[in-house]
């Protein structure tokens, strides 16, 4: 009796040892598949940006969410982007979440940003001013100081009816999630900070 207890657990150990050597262990990978997964990896990998850029010049589609980085007037980058949480239209006041639309600058570069890394557009822009004096929005003080910065390619006031600290920043792009800024992801803003100078024309599309 024991000694056919003793044959069935040495056949079931062999059983056992085989299988630990066949589909159940871990198979080796082939230079070639490493290759491969490496290189699907990531699919927004790309080739570094060739800095500094030549009259850099940012362009951003509010209805295509993108965001396109030229450099030389040639597209260098096109990045997904996040608006606010109100996307349609320009911007008319301060709290209507509305990513404003026209032509900008950078006036500052931030990075010790709450969201990642930020670059500061020249919101309110004349036209936003004037429209803004118009309506009975801002006082003509107001609108003075705002056109004296801009002239001086400062950074207009910004805590007027008119609203203000538009940024470009990061935090991700996976919805139109800001209060009227424009948001990529955390990597895609690194790059851009990188690129890009304070100055640099920002025009921003419908």
């Amino acid at each position: 009796m024991l000694k056919q207890l003793a044959n069935g657990f040495l056949f079931l150990s062999l059983i056992l040892i085989s299988a630990c050597q066949s589909d159940l262990s871990p198979q080796p990978v082939s230079a070639q598949q490493t290759s491969r997964s490496l290189a699907t990896a990531d699919p927004g990998d790309r080739s570094p940006l060739k800095l500094p850029l030549v009259k850099p010049k940012i362009v951003i589609k509010k209805g295509q969410r993108q965001l396109l980085l030229f450099s030389a007037d040639k597209l260098v980058r096109t990045y997904r982007i996040g608006l606010g949480s109100s996307p349609v239209g320009d911007k008319v006041r301060q709290g209507d979440r509305r990513t404003p639309e026209g032509d900008f600058y950078i006036f500052t570069k931030n990075d010790k940003s709450a969201f990642y890394l930020s670059l500061g557009l020249s919101y309110p822009n004349a036209t936003h001013a004037e429209r803004g004096l118009r309506d009975g929005l801002i006082t003509k003080a107001q609108y003075d100081a705002i056109m004296r910065a801009l002239r001086a390619k400062k950074g207009p006031p910004q805590n007027t009816r008119l609203g203000g600290d538009i940024y470009i920043h990061g935090n991700g792009a996976q919805s139109d999630w800001t209060w009227g800024c424009a948001a990529i992801d955390n990597q895609e803003m690194l790059e851009l900070f990188n690129a890009v100078t304070v100055g640099t024309p920002v025009r921003i599309e419908p």
